[in-house]
């Protein structure tokens, strides 16, 4: 970049380019939406066979491809904008350097030198002479208790000032002041050219039609290039509040935000966007597909690159008059290596793989869109999901299904099989009003049940502490839940929180845990009901400890190993005074179950719901009458 480019510079232009890459992406997320669940919907409601699944997965792919297009032209338009801002910042100081040139009756060369005319005391008769200086742009300083760059600028400003005062043309001065500003302006848009070209250039797709794992591992990498690159851009863009803050103030500042604005963060920052509690379904769901596909594809790629576990992993070797089997060297070395390794990267993508399969069912069964309202393979320990059927900011009813022990993001797919089961069930109740069912696994969930498993000889399920810890994270879900549904509708949705195993212990201690932006300690969890089902104890002595009416409460256990884990969770005291929910003494609705055991309570058979299943979809939906229930609130 020189001084004549500059000059001539449009930096209209970019942002131009930029609304058009924008545009690209806007469409190609509405054509990903549409690809994905509309038109896969409308097939498999109103066809059945081999040729609608062939033509459905052809659908998903072109999806995919959507996707793909809607991301990379995002990072697009976003480097595109941050550079039209650094060239915006850098052309209106040369601007304003050249129009102080013209009013001081200075000329500037072709070069950026600028030339002075004769001026001052006349000395035998004579001006002293005019010249013409050439600037220097001063270093950037490193902001350090020694920095030798901010030493360099004070020192040549200071020579400067005395060169300025000793001359006898008073115009030399100001000449040279104005020159510096035009190295300077010159020297800020070289910069940003130097910082954005490479990084535009690298944001090229291959020529094919296929947006394979490699394919989203660049794009996780180019997203990295573009944050990189792009922390001035955002640092002009008002921050989100301190983590902790409440969803209140993140919707505050999100609706606070341009488009162009927010486009900028679900584009550089898509996994904190997705995390934000309080921010619309759609929003969250966008940014944690984006991140989700880049993880996928990391995942996968890196899974690709470990070398082929060696053979045999055994061989004989003679000690004495004995032969032993022993690990080869080669296997040993492959297992320290890469077998831990490989196994997680496995767990995950299992996981991750459970997500996306959701996604393509949309419509079989009836299934509405899926959102994922939160996503992260490593957070917590086991990683985090949060899946929702249906849009929960919209729905009339809507149920938060919290699991148990030994639940990771790798087995996430039983998990999600519930509440995909409580949709169909509760959806069929309520013909014209919508429902929407989320799985929340947002926490460290204890490994180990009963002694041994996981190696523990002690079980992490008869501790606390794991819902303890838990507790702020739900909490803080729930009233972002409730925020977005105020938003979207002037309402709130009718809630139902439901907790299966140790994630009922998780319910107990939320309902006691009171958040630092509460307006008041008496802050009830914004749902109408609660449900416990095979639980091991809540935390509470009573339905009505935890915040509700008695009649608001609700519990049900299975047959089988069912009775180990209440009744060892009351042995163990996760119940206050040995009480667990379905105890009289406890006094919530008792509610009448066919589970055979403690895996069993989201059964269906033919396509019909098990009697358990049917009951808490009956809650779900507030058709309380028609719940069967053993034993009815107190009081």
């Amino acid at each position: 970049m020189d001084y004549a480019t500059l000059k001539a510079l449009k930096p209209s232009e970019f942002t131009e380019a930029a609304d058009g890459y924008r545009s690209v992406s806007s469409m190609a997320d509405h054509a990903y939406a549409s690809a994905e669940s509309q038109i896969t919907t409308r097939l498999r409601g109103g066809l059945k066979g081999k040729a609608v699944e062939a033509a459905v997965e052809q659908l998903l792919l072109l999806a995919q491809n959507f996707h793909y297009t809607q991301v990379e032209c995002g990072l697009a338009a976003t480097s595109l904008n941050a550079l039209a801002a650094s060239l915006t910042t850098a052309k209106s100081k040369l601007d304003a350097a050249l129009s102080d040139a013209e009013a001081a009756k200075f000329s500037v060369g072709a070069d950026g030198s600028v030339s002075y005319p004769p001026a001052g005391e006349e000395k035998d008769g004579k001006l002293p002479d005019g010249g013409t200086v050439s600037g220097s742009a001063k270093g950037k300083p490193s902001g350090n208790v020694i920095d030798p760059t901010k030493d360099a600028n004070d020192l040549s400003a200071a020579l400067e000032r005395q060169a300025a005062n000793i001359h006898p043309n008073p115009n030399f001065g100001k000449a040279v002041e104005i020159a510096n500003r035009i190295a300077q302006a010159v020297a800020e848009a070289t910069e940003a050219d130097a910082q954005w070209a490479p990084r535009l250039r690298k944001l090229k797709a291959d020529d094919d039609l296929v947006v394979s794992e490699e394919d989203w591992a660049d794009v996780q990498a180019d997203t990295c290039q573009v944050q990189s690159g792009a922390k001035d851009y955002l640092a002009h863009i008002k921050p989100p509040p301190p983590k902790g803050s409440g969803p209140t103030l993140n919707a505050e500042w999100w609706n606070g935000l341009s488009a162009q604005e927010r486009e900028a963060y679900i584009t550089l920052q898509p996994a904190s966007v997705g995390a934000m509690n309080g921010l619309p379904a759609e929003v969250r769901d966008s940014a944690n597909r984006t991140v989700l596909a880049e993880t996928h594809g990391a995942y996968r790629t890196e899974l690709n690159g470990i070398p082929k576990e060696p053979q045999p992993k055994y061989h004989y070797v003679q000690r004495g008059r004995a032969w032993m089997r022993e690990e080869t060297d080669e296997w040993s070395a492959w297992s320290k290596k890469y077998e831990d390794r490989k196994a997680h990267l496995k767990d995950r993508l299992n996981g991750m793989e459970a997500i996306q399969a959701r996604f393509d069912n949309t419509g079989a069964r009836g299934l509405p869109q899926a959102y994922l309202l939160g996503f992260d393979a490593e957070a917590n320990h086991d990683g985090r999901v949060i899946l929702a059927n249906g849009n929960p900011d919209t729905a009339d009813h809507t149920s938060i299904f919290v699991p148990g022990t030994k639940t990771t993001l790798g087995s996430i797919e039983d998990e999600a099989a519930k509440s995909d089961a409580l949709w169909r069930e509760a959806h069929a109740m309520v013909p014209g009003q919508t429902v929407s069912t989320i799985t929340w696994f947002d926490y460290d969930a204890p490994r180990s049940a009963k002694p041994g498993d996981s190696g523990d000889v002690v079980p992490e399920a008869v501790h606390d502490k794991y819902a303890q810890k838990a507790a702020p994270t739900l909490r803080e879900f729930l009233d972002g839940a409730e925020a977005a549904h105020q938003a979207a509708r002037g309402d709130s949705a009718h809630t139902t929180l439901i907790g299966h195993s140790y994630g009922s212990t998780v319910i107990g201690d939320t309902a006691k845990y009171r958040s630092e932006y509460a307006d008041t300690w008496a802050d009830p969890l914004p749902v109408e009901d609660v449900i416990a089902v095979g639980s091991p104890g809540m935390q509470a002595d009573r339905a009505g400890d935890l915040g509700f009416q008695p009649k608001h409460v609700w519990a049900m256990e299975g047959g089988g190993d069912d009775n180990f884990v209440t009744g060892g969770g009351r042995l163990v005291g996760l119940g206050d005074n040995w009480t667990i929910p379905t105890d009289e003494s406890f006094g919530a609705n008792k509610m009448h179950s066919d589970s055979p055991g403690h895996g069993n309570f989201w059964d269906e058979q033919e396509g019909k719901p098990s009697i358990s299943l049917s009951n808490q979809a009956a809650v779900i939906a507030g058709l309380y009458e028609e719940v069967e229930l053993d034993r009815k609130a107190s009081h």
